[in-house]
Formats: C-alpha cells, sequence, structure tokens
C-alpha cells in the first residue's frame, strides 16, 4: 500500500516540524534560563522598591519638618544672616533706658560655626520692668544675642544703673564660594 501525500502537504509538514522543533530549542536554551534570572531580578527590584518607598516616605516626612520649622523659624534664620551694627543697636533699644552705651569689648574665639562678639553695655533704667521689656525685646530682635550674667544693677537717685555683657552671634560666610570678579574688588 502507497501512502499519497501531496508535496504541498508534505512541506508544511516539514516546515511544521522544523518550527517545532525551533521553538522548543528557542524556548529550553534561552527563554527558560532568562526566566529564572528575570524571576530573581523581579523579587530583587520588589524588595528594592519596597526599601525606596521607604526613604522616600523619610524623605517626605522629614523634608515636611524641615519646611515647618523654616516657617516656625524663619525670624532667626534670618537674624544669623545679619551683622551687628552698634548704632542700630542703640537706636532701636534706647527707648527702653534713660541712657544707653555699647562698648565692644573683644572678639572671642568662634564658637561651633559662630563669628561671637562680646559687647559690654552700661544703662541707666527707671525701673527693672524697662529691663525685662528690654530682654523681651532682644528676644524678637534683628540678631542672636545672649545677655550674660552677672547683671549689676546699682541705685543711684531715682534711676537704676545697669551693667552687663552680652554675646552676639553671626553665622560665618562660607568661604568655599567663589567670588564674582565684581566682589572681589
Amino acid at each position: 500500500m502507497k501512502i499519497n501525500i501531496s508535496r504541498h502537504y508534505l512541506y508544511i509538514l516539514l516546515s511544521s516540524l522544523f518550527m517545532l522543533l525551533f521553538v522548543l530549542i528557542f524556548a529550553f536554551v534561552i527563554l527558560i534560563p532568562q526566566g529564572k534570572e528575570y524571576r530573581q531580578e523581579r523579587l530583587e527590584l520588589k524588595k528594592v522598591t519596597i526599601k525606596m518607598h521607604k526613604y522616600q516616605n523619610f524623605h517626605d516626612d522629614i523634608y515636611a519638618k524641615l519646611k515647618d520649622l523654616q516657617s516656625k523659624n524663619r525670624h532667626i534664620i534670618t537674624a544669623f544672616e545679619n551683622s551687628f551694627d552698634e548704632q542700630r543697636f542703640e537706636k532701636e533699644h534706647k527707648n527702653y533706658f534713660s541712657s544707653l552705651t555699647l562698648s565692644k569689648l573683644k572678639k572671642l574665639n568662634d564658637e561651633k560655626g559662630f563669628t561671637v562678639y562680646e559687647v559690654n553695655t552700661t544703662s541707666n533704667i527707671a525701673s527693672p520692668k524697662n529691663f525685662y521689656d528690654f530682654l523681651d525685646a532682644l528676644n524678637k530682635s534683628d540678631w542672636i544675642i545672649g545677655v550674660n550674667f552677672p547683671i549689676t544693677f546699682k541705685r543711684d537717685g531715682e534711676t537704676i544703673a545697669s551693667s552687663f555683657t552680652m554675646k552676639v552671634y553671626s553665622n560665618k560666610e562660607d568661604t568655599n564660594v567663589s567670588k564674582s570678579p565684581s566682589e572681589a574688588k
């Protein structure tokens, strides 16, 4: 008995077998090993993504706290950038005293990134309440000032003579910043 298969079916059968063989070889040689690597890398990507989201949330929380602190302490931040002006200080705070004089003692050693000046003040006040109002005004001034103890008060007739020292803090300029040619002159 003779099997009668046309040439057309024979070509289709051979091409189908060739394609099936090609697909099987491709799957076992390339896809399956790459699939294992893909699964491992996908698991690693999930771990990295979870860490990244954790760090992103941490960053967002810290950034929100930073912005909140910057908005609450804007006055203090700008006060560090201002340089101390004796005449302006006397002009702003002379209304608390009958007379106010400042004398700059010396430049102290820098403390933790700040330039510190010690200023000795002598003043005549009508009552201690004026001095406490002055201390409240210092907290709201354009400079960071620390009043040092001892504060001496001496009664002189109707007025009280007070003497105290205070430290004026100012932020150091960044020395690593290069200046433009117009600033260097």
